[in-house]
């Protein structure tokens, strides 16, 4: 394995990945008062590990998608007192003025389960929402996979929020406005090689839900007129990154434009289980399809 990277405070434009102190992971961003919000996990396996080594998630703010800086530490797996202290995937999302962190967690007896964390500022500092699991496996359909409740997504349409997500097998279902509690029964979602991903987003009068496909992970989405589906596969959208072999997608708008966040294995001491956030440009074609991604070193240039 290489060098571990650097560790500054603020990251200069460089290209991809777009942090290169830390290894991070699994994003997701929204936008607030102009300002991109990065949210992303934090690899922290001993150099040469082979293994999932996650404990607390880290923000990145940016007004240009080049220049980042990095926020005190907003959450940690440790904060939910339930949990054993394992952290995965997450997503945030503005609400009714508030900003809730949906993250996915190690209960005390191991298995993963979907926790919610909120704060007043989309820096934080987040608390639990709940006190307890959103989402436990013994909620789900009969399963004997520890790691079912990962990566969840949440999109929020006329007031009733849609939650999806899972590993191996992909789960929906609806939450109270409030988000503490299930409004509708856990059902699952049909879709070729899914993997874990989700990811949810809307443009047009069209809901897309994209997801990591087969393993190494390449990212395809299906669409759909309803948040609700019925969902039809629509392809690929992003090939296999470089060096590691899950793939995350993060889709975010600014300003008309649209960018596709993932994370890949390219740092020096980078593979699967050290990975680096990137950025590149998301484009559609007339009729809402979504282009394939064009994963660049150079990523996007300052706005």
């Amino acid at each position: 394995m290489g060098t571990s990277p650097r560790d500054d405070q603020v990251q200069l434009p460089n290209g991809n990945p777009i942090i290169t102190h830390k290894y991070t992971s699994d994003p997701t961003a929204i936008v607030h008062d102009g300002v991109v919000y990065l949210y992303t996990g934090h690899d922290e396996a001993p150099a040469g590990g082979h293994d999932y080594v996650m404990n607390e998630w880290l923000c990145f703010s940016s007004r240009d998608l080049a220049t980042w800086t990095e926020q005190p530490v907003p959450l940690r797996a440790a904060d939910f007192a339930w949990s054993s202290g394992r952290a995965y995937a997450s997503w945030m999302l503005p609400h009714r003025g508030a900003f809730y962190w949906f993250v996915s967690v190690a209960d005390e007896n191991g298995d993963s389960a979907i926790g919610v964390a909120v704060s007043s500022s989309p820096s934080g500092p987040f608390e639990d929402h709940l006190g307890r699991p959103l989402v436990r496996k013994a909620d789900l359909p009969p399963t004997d996979n520890p790691r079912a409740n990962l990566d969840p997504s949440v999109i929020v349409v006329d007031d009733v929020p849609h939650l999806v997500w899972g590993n191996r097998t992909c789960y929906a279902t609806t939450l109270t406005p409030d988000l503490r509690g299930l409004a509708g029964p856990i059902t699952t979602i049909d879709l070729p090689e899914f993997e874990e991903g989700a990811h949810l987003h809307h443009r047009d009068g069209w809901y897309y839900l994209s997801y990591g496909y087969g393993m190494p992970e390449r990212v395809a989405y299906a669409t759909s007129r309803s948040p609700a589906g019925p969902w039809t596969f629509a392809g690929l959208l992003n090939e296999v990154p470089g060096n590691c072999a899950t793939n995350r997608p993060c889709i975010l708008q600014l300003e008309g434009d649209w960018y596709f966040l993932y994370h890949n294995g390219v740092l020096p001491g980078g593979d699967s289980h050290h990975r680096s956030v990137c950025l590149d440009r998301l484009d559609y074609d007339p009729d809402g399809t979504m282009r394939r991604v064009v994963m660049t070193s150079e990523g996007v240039t300052a706005r």
